[in-house]
């Protein structure tokens, strides 16, 4: 196991997961889940339904980062060459230079009031409209349809595979709440991993999508730190629990101990739905290369497919859902008092 795998399920990870109840406080307050019993069942229906979902969306997510950019290299961290401690003081300053009066160009006349020396005349008017015209149009964003404008203005760039993938996750979030709470996630996830983990895979996507799904995010940055998409897939299914078990402690006062056993009678369906879902997306990315290599017509050249193009295996990922949650999402986002975002 890739211990950055460990940073990505800490909840102390400054990515903003820790402000999210997934459901459980609304479930709460409407007397869905009110103890330890009840809270089990509300975690294990949302660990099949929306962590099964997720766990395959980030599996889909790190799969096309690995077939679009290189393995990353692990330099080894070096020290900086040690500075040696300078005692002597810093060398006088240089004196301006002289000039003799026969080096000087001939003065122009000029009025008693003026001191003598050089004299720059301001720009004309038209220089200054210029001029200020040229950084007031610095100033603003360009209009310029390329990847990176696009993204200055927080706008997704049409086109990109991270797009598509993006696409796939909005169309599986039915609850208009839900998918804010989940680009809120992945955009906060997003800016910190680029700090952690720097690496181009990121740089790609937040030019590409700068508030991408939750999903989206932690398949890249799963990606970045090293881990495998069964990791990033156990990621996000742990992630699905883990945030709404510790809001049931906050709200109920739930016994952590208790809460934590839960937690620990799920290990099993952990692993089986992140191995389920890293082979969902290997199973349908191959079957849509065997059937883009078996449907060339005889006498044409074939055409190889394009591994950075995910459309030919997004169709064939599972849609999940629970409306109950979606319900509960859209309740949460117009209740009055509220401890958690969602």
């Amino acid at each position: 196991m890739n211990p950055a795998l460990l940073l990505l399920a800490d909840s102390r990870l400054p990515a903003g997961g820790h402000a999210h109840s997934g459901g459980t406080e609304r479930a709460i307050a409407s007397g869905a889940v009110f103890d330890v019993p009840s809270l089990a069942r509300f975690l294990h229906g949302r660990l099949h339904t929306t962590g099964a979902l997720t766990a395959t969306l980030t599996a889909a997510a790190h799969t096309h980062a690995t077939t679009t950019f290189p393995p990353i290299p692990q330099p080894p961290i070096t020290p900086p060459p040690a500075t040696p401690a300078t005692t002597s003081t810093p060398p006088p300053a240089a004196a301006p230079p002289t000039t003799s009066a026969s080096d000087l160009p001939p003065a122009a006349p000029q009025s008693p009031a003026t001191n003598a020396g050089p004299v720059t005349s301001p720009p004309s008017t038209a220089a200054r409209t210029s001029t200020d015209a040229g950084t007031r149009a610095d100033a603003r964003p360009s209009s310029n349809p390329e990847p990176r404008a696009a993204a200055e203005v927080g706008q997704p760039v049409s086109g990109s595979p991270w797009v598509l993938l993006d696409a796939e996750v909005d169309a599986r979030t039915a609850a208009p709440a839900q998918r804010d709470a989940s680009r809120t996630q992945g955009r906060l996830l997003l800016r910190v991993a680029r700090r952690v983990w720097p690496s181009p895979v990121l740089e790609e996507l937040a030019r590409a999508v700068p508030s991408p799904h939750h999903p989206i995010a932690l398949g890249a940055v799963a990606y970045a730190a090293g881990a495998t998409a069964e990791e990033a897939a156990m990621a996000a299914a742990y992630h699905a629990i883990s945030g709404p078990a510790t809001a049931a402690v906050r709200l109920l006062g739930l016994d952590p101990v208790a809460v934590h056993g839960l937690l620990a009678d799920l290990t099993p369906d952990l692993t089986a739905i992140a191995t389920e879902a890293h082979l969902t997306v290997t199973k349908a990315r191959s079957t849509a290369v065997a059937d883009a290599e078996s449907s060339t017509h005889p006498g044409f050249p074939s055409r190889p497919p394009d591994p950075a193009d995910p459309r030919p295996w997004l169709a064939a990922l599972p849609a999940y859902s629970s409306p109950a949650l979606d319900l509960l999402a859209e309740q949460h986002a117009r209740a009055e008092v509220r401890l958690f975002v969602s």
